[in-house]
């Protein structure tokens, strides 16, 4: 039997009946155009971590399920530090990728979005098993506070943990003021500080871990996405390490409208057959 995600039960059925369009996320400085991307995980009651992070990209836009690419991996080896394999939700600041940091900056308080996105995290943590709140980046850590000022009783009961985001080496480390090895290194040293406080605050699916991270990337440091995350019928290279989406065009017209899906090598099954001789010319 393959696992797969089942949808949206009430009242998430509702939310995704009813989704802001343009009107709210303007097409300046969201990518609208590739429509919006919900959530991952359990929508069931079961989850005590919710995952706030900021905006769908590449993967995602294919996927249709949000925190898939190498930043959802790395958040996936979190939870695994953390003992949690199932019981786990996550939702977006934003439902739109954000086109340039910019953009989300510029909606950093923007009421519409925050009402609906409020509606989600109301739906998650208010009276649910929730014990935990992980925060990825700055927009979201602001995003979770300004919902908590909404419902404080709720959020009084959760433990919230501000994360640096997933991405931060690669995008602290284009400014050229430090490596990718040494922003590495700060991201995980981030994610070490808040290991402890959060297994204390939730209950593990099984064996839960008690090591940290080391200085850079170590092997299970990356989790695989468990098929149960993603809906019917996704290939199993959509679960894989190996990246296979990408951004391509000759500018940037052409680059925000196209997204190139390459099956990875591993998953290319089919016969490879060998390449016909040219016929040699008579004479």
């Amino acid at each position: 039997m393959t696992e797969f995600c089942p949808g949206y039960p009430a009242p998430f059925d509702a939310l995704v009946a009813d989704y802001p369009g343009q009107d709210v996320y303007p097409s300046a400085d969201f990518r609208v155009e590739w429509g919006p991307v919900f959530h991952r995980g359990r929508l069931d009651g079961s989850a005590r971590v919710v995952v706030l992070g900021q905006d769908p990209a590449t993967h995602e836009a294919i996927s249709r399920r949000i925190l898939v690419g190498e930043a959802g991996q790395r958040v996936q080896g979190l939870l695994a530090k953390l003992g949690i394999d199932r019981s786990y939700v996550m939702v977006n600041t934003f439902l739109y990728s954000v086109y340039g940091q910019g953009g989300g900056n510029r909606h950093e308080d923007d009421e519409a979005i925050a009402a609906y996105r409020n509606a989600w995290l109301d739906a998650l943590l208010v009276g649910t098993g929730a014990t935990a709140v992980v925060s990825l980046g700055q927009l979201a850590e602001t995003a979770y506070q300004a919902w908590a000022a909404t419902q404080p009783a709720a959020a009084a009961r959760l433990h919230h943990a501000p994360l640096r985001h997933p991405t931060y080496p690669e995008s602290a480390s284009r400014a050229g003021n430090k490596t990718l090895a040494e922003t590495t290194a700060i991201l995980l040293a981030d994610w070490n500080e808040h290991l402890p406080a959060l297994r204390d605050h939730v209950m593990p699916d099984g064996m839960s871990q008690d090591t940290l991270y080391g200085t850079g990337w170590q092997d299970g440091d990356l989790v695989r996405i468990p098929q149960a995350d993603l809906p019917p019928g996704s290939p199993s290279w959509w679960f894989d390490l190996a990246a296979w989406a990408s951004r391509t065009g000759p500018d940037v017209q052409t680059k925000r409208a196209t997204i190139s899906v390459v099956v990875p090598r591993r998953a290319r099954l089919w016969p490879v057959l060998p390449t016909p001789t040219p016929p040699t010319p008579e004479g």
